[in-house]
């Protein structure tokens, strides 16, 4: 019998296919189906730093105005415990999920810039969350704000976190970091105990006929992992990391190859989007298959066998092999 157990920063797994934050897991009884598809484990959607910051100040706004020119105008606002906030929502939607499931939760985060919107974190800890993904999602787009003040920015996020939580947090990033072996091993130092590769950006495009603007989501294809795979690889076993593999996940091999990576698990998204919850079934049918035949006892002894630190030719994950690879290609 392979055992595809895992062991995530604490959290006990029962095999790598985790589902990533989306729209699957908005609504309680969605959650509920995540589970009974056989994930190990549920990233819940993101709760957006601008989410918490615009309705709270809204309803500062609002519930002062014209209270200093009239007593009785006090009583024409709701009571402050009346107001229920996407904050109030999400806390309960986690409580619930702890409730009505037995796998881990892990709430998501999505912010940029360190605030009072971290302390939240506190309280998803206290309504049971297993674990804290932490999304850094910026797009800098400030002339006058250096690369060393946006890292900077994440790193004191992750501290001011981990001043609240002592669950694990996860920090999902982006790859695009003069140096992410350095952002790796700074995150760590800041107390995060995994990272989640990549985040994927969704681009707005350019409407010519009407010519706007306009939001595009597509879903990501299998060739969209090999940035992922490739910076697990070099990262595994140099810093004190879990690494969670996430974008690009459609087949077997696309999870084995980011576990032989040094990945303890990947997030699923675009393939249960796309293919229905049974895929989920399908997969892990198919990596036992796969261990069987290669005489593999456990998930655990395939995390790393390909990372660099591994590898017979580590050259080939930098640029001494890139010139080899253009001198080789023939059309």
């Amino acid at each position: 019998m392979i055992d595809l157990s895992l062991n995530l920063s604490g959290i006990k797994i029962s095999h790598p296919l985790m589902a990533g934050a989306s729209p699957l897991s908005e609504k309680l009884d969605g959650i509920k189906k995540l589970e009974d598809s056989g994930l190990s484990a549920i990233f819940l959607h993101s709760l957006f730093e601008e989410q918490i910051e615009m309705e709270e100040g809204a309803f500062e706004y609002y519930l002062k105005q014209g209270t200093e020119a009239y007593a009785e105008s006090l009583s024409y606002f709701p009571k402050i415990d009346d107001f229920k906030s996407s904050k109030d929502e999400y806390l309960e939607k986690v409580r619930k999920a702890k409730s009505s499931v037995s796998i881990p939760v892990i709430a998501s985060l999505n912010g940029k810039t360190p605030g009072g919107w971290i302390s939240l974190s506190k309280e998803l800890e206290e309504a049971g969350a297993d674990g804290i993904e932490l999304n850094l999602y910026n797009i800098p787009a400030d002339i006058d704000m250096d690369s060393k003040k946006v890292e900077e920015n994440y790193i004191e996020i992750v501290k001011e976190i981990k001043k609240e939580v002592k669950i694990p947090i996860f920090v999902k990033i982006s790859p695009f970091f003069t140096s992410l072996p350095w952002m790796a091993k700074k995150f760590e130092e800041a107390g995060a105990s995994g990272l989640v590769l990549f985040n994927r950006f969704y681009q707005p495009e350019l409407d010519l006929e009407n010519l706007d603007v306009k939001n595009s989501l597509n879903l990501s294809s299998s060739f969209e992992n090999r940035e992922a795979i490739r910076f697990i690889s070099i990262l595994y076993g140099r810093v004190g990391l879990d690494f969670i593999g996430t974008g690009g996940i459609w087949e077997r091999d696309d999870i084995l190859k980011f576990v032989f990576a040094g990945a303890k698990g990947v997030q699923l998204v675009s393939v249960l989007l796309k293919n229905g919850l049974k895929i989920v079934e399908k997969l892990k049918k198919e990596i036992i298959e796969w261990l069987e035949e290669k005489e593999y006892k456990s998930i655990e002894e395939c995390i790393g066998v390909l990372s660099q630190k591994k590898c017979p030719s580590p050259e080939i994950f930098e640029r001494a092999n890139y010139l080899k690879v253009l001198l080789q290609y023939k059309h």
